[in-house]
């Protein structure tokens, strides 16, 4: 019960800080979501590290993982946002914006998690 009261509250926080930053980045103007791609770029990023802690020396114990990793980076990323966003760059006929903000998030989200582990082992 523990463990699903950490995902719970961190998954919370996350959600709330992903508002945030999507209400401060989105440009409504362009439709372009800078603050889901940001909250995606950041949250893999994140998550790379927290991982690479826990399994360098494992410093951090198993409900702080739950807490950090699967709730607030959980919550703080998102997919259903992401695809949503998709859905509309395709009904508006915007096909590069689609193409560009799918190819972009994929790969730089992938890399950012590569960056967090590779930067833990300089910890």
């Amino acid at each position: 019960m523990k463990q699903l009261v950490l995902v719970f509250i961190g998954g919370g926080l996350g959600s709330t800080m992903r508002y945030g930053l999507s209400k401060l980045l989105n440009n409504t103007a362009t439709g372009i979501p800078y603050g889901t791609f940001a909250a995606n770029i950041l949250g893999s990023l994140l998550i790379g590290i927290i991982l690479g802690l826990a399994l360098k020396n494992q410093t951090l114990s198993q409900n702080t993982v739950l807490f950090l990793a699967t709730g607030f980076c959980g919550g703080f990323t998102t997919f259903s946002t992401f695809a949503y966003e998709n859905h509309l760059f395709l009904k508006s006929g915007d096909f590069m914006l689609f193409a560009l903000y799918t190819i972009a998030s994929f790969i730089v989200a992938l890399a950012m998690v590569f960056i967090g582990l590779w930067t833990v082992k300089f910890f």
